[in-house]
């Protein structure tokens, strides 16, 4: 049984990967820590995740519970998160990582301590999604310059980062099947008197309301016809799923920087 321990396990991804985890074979909820403070930290891990006492208790940081544990599970914040790798690298403890709202010296940190245990960071761990990067960087390639490229995403009015980082994922995806770099075409806001679209730039427009899962729309326009992809995620399941499959493929792996299409094998 793989022992797993969760941050963050009393939020509303980390108390759902808690449960996928109790209904999943070959892994076990080894342990879950939350924010010093937190009003469950001191408790049974059953009162985040429900069910029968489990004889466990929520702690108040990593290192509560990483000799219990063989890989973490983190969807926090991408500072959360990145603290949290120092520790697990530390103790030679592999993670999966679907914070977002990374900043470049971040991930370049990320990518230093990955050095030391196998890490999988990504933006989103669907499996749908992640086809759909694949998807959007192909069509982006065979349609060429004459399509602009606009992502529309879609979340719950409780989400902190804009674009979300699945959107900026397809937003980079498409610009590099046309080797153009996102942050020199990116345009995040249009207001005013903007002028004519430019040929090279890639749009990136931000919805935030009520609750909303996630939804994405890559549009390809051309002149006469259009293409739109689109994924709608209906629960969170399908990302607590992507992340424990994620922790029983990192374990096995050297150390290095992995994301969800590695874990997947679409790359």
């Amino acid at each position: 049984m793989l022992r797993v321990a969760v941050s963050g396990i009393a939020g509303r991804m980390g108390s759902r990967i808690g449960q996928i985890l109790s209904e999943t074979s070959g892994v076990v909820l080894a342990g879950g820590f939350e924010r010093p403070g937190h009003p469950l930290v001191g408790k049974d891990l059953s009162f985040a995740v429900g069910g029968e006492p489990r004889g466990v208790i929520i702690g108040s940081s990593i290192e509560e519970v990483l000799s219990a544990a063989e890989v973490v599970i983190d969807f926090t914040s991408a500072e959360a998160s990145l603290a949290n790798l120092r520790a697990a690298s530390r103790a030679g403890v592999p993670m999966v990582i679907g914070s977002t709202g990374w900043k470049p010296e971040g991930l370049a940190e990320a990518r230093e301590l990955a050095g030391r245990v196998p890490v999988v960071i990504a933006p989103n761990m669907s499996r749908g999604v992640n086809v759909l990067f694949k998807v959007v960087a192909d069509v982006a390639r065979l349609l060429g310059e004459d399509f602009d490229i606009e992502v529309l995403e879609a979340h719950h009015r409780m989400k902190k980062d804009a674009p979300s980082g699945t959107a900026l994922r397809l937003a980079e995806a498409a610009a590099k099947a046309l080797g153009r770099d996102l942050s020199a075409v990116g345009v995040y806001e249009r207001r005013g008197l903007t002028g004519e679209r430019t040929k090279d730039e890639i749009g990136l427009q931000t919805l935030r309301g009520g609750d909303i899962v996630g939804e994405h729309m890559v549009l390809f326009a051309g002149m006469g016809e259009r293409i739109e992809l689109i994924h709608r995620a209906h629960s969170r399941d399908n990302f607590a799923r992507g992340a424990v499959h994620a922790a029983k493929w990192v374990v096995a792996q050297p150390p290095g920087l992995y994301d969800m299409q590695d874990v997947l094998g679409i790359k």
